[in-house]
């Protein structure tokens, strides 16, 4: 893993005409010599049409010509190249093969360099080439709690960070994704501190009441959230004492969105991180946006209709800029972001993928996972997944609800205690706490870290563990920490009391820097191992996640899946031993819809013939085998176009 080339830059971004374009191509300050932007009629419905729904006829047509206003300042940063450019974007293209995301706070490596984000800079372009393209910097600016969820201000990089200065920099060579944290703000923010000293501007934008009684237990029932505490928090106003909703925690203040100065604010902030280099742009608890008494207050169809007018306001000024929904809830409920596959997010977590690999690593049975993917279809060719295992959060079990047994559920749970792991609770309906999340490293999820094991044998479970996120269709998403293969801090979380923190140490530059000079240490096998297959898998056009897809059912101890290029001429059988044993199979070409009889595995470069008709292979513990024909391309695929079939997005 090694810096990524500049040549390598992604598709999309835009060189610069002169020297005052930033190297997103937008203006430091606002061109208004130029023609303003005229939104085509249609779209112009289209938002209003959505206005309408969210606030009825009257307050829609007061809002809309601010709405035009700010597009409008947008447009006027944009320069004519990035306008030239954007006319030749093909949304079907938008993610391909080489697509890999990293996950990272900004200061998750510490080292010399002048700031954290100038050290996460040296560090991609030293070890990730040709590995990553893309990074997701979780929120990098001034915030009070929540390692940087709690946000203080939408519009200022944290000086302990660095400056817009190092994101542009790191946007020069990557596609960069930011954090929307649009349901709520800080309680030391500007907007809620202007709200407690009576402002009426502000008095709005938030859920207030003025005893807590107003908000009864049957409706604190009804409410779906991932927190134990109490909806409702206490604050001192110019006003009184108020009592103000708050879904994850006392400093983290919801916003009321049946408020539209409140959303014409947020559509604001998205335009300016698209100025700042977004290219993608992550809607964090998305599920929470809109409240309504009496309801479970999430996912309801005002929140989805947000979703979708914010990509409208994309697709008009910005329409090589996608949206990301992040919404821990079960399965079907998650992938319903989609919407009808054109309307609302461009990509969805797949948040189903990590307990459902660590079921299918813990049972060493690939029956669940595999019933699961072979009813998991993409919608359109401009949606995909967002394939991750783990992250700065926990590993949620809310998706697999519907897909796993209770019972199935509660030994995944005992699992990961038995590894160190600790359980994050969330009250149900009935008042009662249930298991929300897994708190744990992946390497340490896969790996007990009181293990005698070999640690050769160790990675190698933890690679294959991986790699069932490289091989489904979607993009990857790999989290800085598993790349390193951290264990569990539990020092952190006596500390803190956080069990979150369990994930979210610090790292030592130096020392990766000085661990890597050890070819048998753990991070430089991972390394090596790992970075080799993701390289492999960004340049192979059968990993492009508009190619088809097909999961087999060859043996219960090894993940089968053939996936096929968009073209239908490459092809590649992905093949994954779940478990700690040898396996021998044996695959009818019939199963892969081929006569092709010479194979090359792509990992080991191992050469196999077919006999009979049937490829008969031997797989180690946790091996890894992608098989692709020797003539490289498919000759007689006998398979239709998924977009001849018919579509279903529900995983149960």
């Amino acid at each position: 893993m090694k810096g990524i080339a500049l040549e390598k830059i992604k598709k999309g971004s835009v060189p610069t005409e002169h020297s005052e374009v930033t190297t997103n191509s937008h203006y430091p300050e606002p061109d208004y010599t130029k023609p303003l932007f005229e939104i085509l009629p249609e779209d112009r419905n289209r938002m209003l049409d959505r206005l309408n729904f969210l606030y009825g006829e009257i307050v829609a047509e007061t809002f809309m010509p601010e709405l035009e206003r700010i597009i409008e300042v947008y447009y006027a940063y944009k320069s004519q190249k990035l306008i030239e450019r954007e006319k030749g974007f093909d949304p079907k293209n938008r993610f391909t093969q080489e697509d890999i995301i990293l996950i990272t706070y900004g200061d998750l490596l510490r080292g010399k360099e002048q700031t954290p984000l100038a050290e996460l800079a040296k560090f991609c372009d030293t070890y990730l080439e040709g590995t990553i393209n893309t990074l997701h910097l979780l929120p990098f600016f001034p915030y009070s709690s929540d390692r940087g969820f709690s946000i203080i201000d939408f519009e200022t990089v944290d000086p302990n960070l660095g400056t817009w200065e190092d994101i542009q920099d790191l946007e020069g060579r990557y596609q960069l994704m930011f954090d929307g944290v649009f349901n709520h703000v800080s309680s030391k923010s500007r907007w809620f501190q202007e709200f407690l000293n009576g402002n009426p501007y502000y008095w709005g934008f938030f859920i207030h009441f003025i005893t807590p009684d107003e908000l009864s237990i049957q409706e604190r029932k009804k409410i779906f959230r991932p927190r134990t505490s109490d909806i409702l928090t206490e604050f001192q106003s110019i006003n009184g004492l108020m009592h103000v909703w708050t879904t994850f925690s006392s400093d983290q203040v919801d916003l009321n969105y049946t408020n539209p100065d409140v959303l014409m604010r947020v559509i604001e902030i998205l335009l300016f991180y698209v100025r700042k280099g977004a290219r993608i742009i992550r809607l964090d608890a998305v599920t929470y946006l809109w409240a309504i008494r009496g309801t479970r207050c999430a996912s309801l169809e005002q929140t989805h209709e947000i979703v979708k007018l914010l990509r409208d306001v994309l697709n008009v000024v910005a329409p090589g800029v996608a949206l990301i929904t992040e919404t821990n809830v079960p399965d079907k409920e998650n992938l319903s972001y989609f919407g009808n596959g054109n309307d609302e997010a461009q990509m969805v977590y797949n948040f189903a993928l990590p307990p459902l690999v660590l079921h299918t690593f813990y049972t060493e049975d690939v029956t669940a996972i595999s019933k699961w993917a072979r009813r998991l279809e993409s919608i359109s060719d401009t949606t995909t997944f967002f394939n991750f295992l783990d992250s700065h959060d926990g590993i949620g079990i809310m998706a697999v609800r519907e897909i796993l047994t209770k019972k199935e559920i509660d030994f995944i749970i005992q699992k990961a205690e038995e590894h160190g792991g600790y359980v994050s609770h969330k009250t149900d309906r009935n008042g009662m706490e249930v298991p929300y999340e897994l708190n744990i490293t992946w390497f340490s999820a896969l790996n007990r870290d009181d293990s005698d094991e070999d640690i050769a044998f160790q990675v190698k479970r933890f690679v294959a563990s991986r790699i069932i996120a490289l091989v489904l269709r979607g993009v990857p998403g790999i989290y800085l920490h598993s790349l390193i293969g951290t264990r569990n801090d539990i020092k952190a979380v006596l500390t803190t009391e956080s069990k979150r923190d369990i994930n979210r140490n610090v790292i030592d530059a130096r020392a990766i820097t000085d661990t890597l000079k050890d070819p048998l240490s753990k991070f430089s096998r991972i390394s090596r191992e790992f970075g080799r297959l993701i390289v492999i898998r960004t340049k192979h056009r059968a990993f492009h996640p508009n190619g088809d897809q097909r999961i087999l059912s060859i043996s219960n101890a090894v993940f089968s899946v053939v996936r096929i290029s968009p073209e239908g001429n490459r092809f590649i059988l992905a093949l994954t031993n779940v478990t700690s044993r040898v396996c021998h199979i044996d695959v009818p070409l019939s199963e892969l819809g081929t006569d092709e009889t010479r194979w090359v595995d792509l990992v080991s470069g191992m050469e196999w013939m077919a006999e009979n008709e049937k490829l008969f292979l031997t797989l180690q513990p946790y091996d890894v085998i992608w098989l692709e024909p020797l003539s490289k391309k498919v000759k007689s695929l006998k398979s239709k176009s998924r977009w001849t079939r018919k579509k279903s997005i529900n995983p149960t």
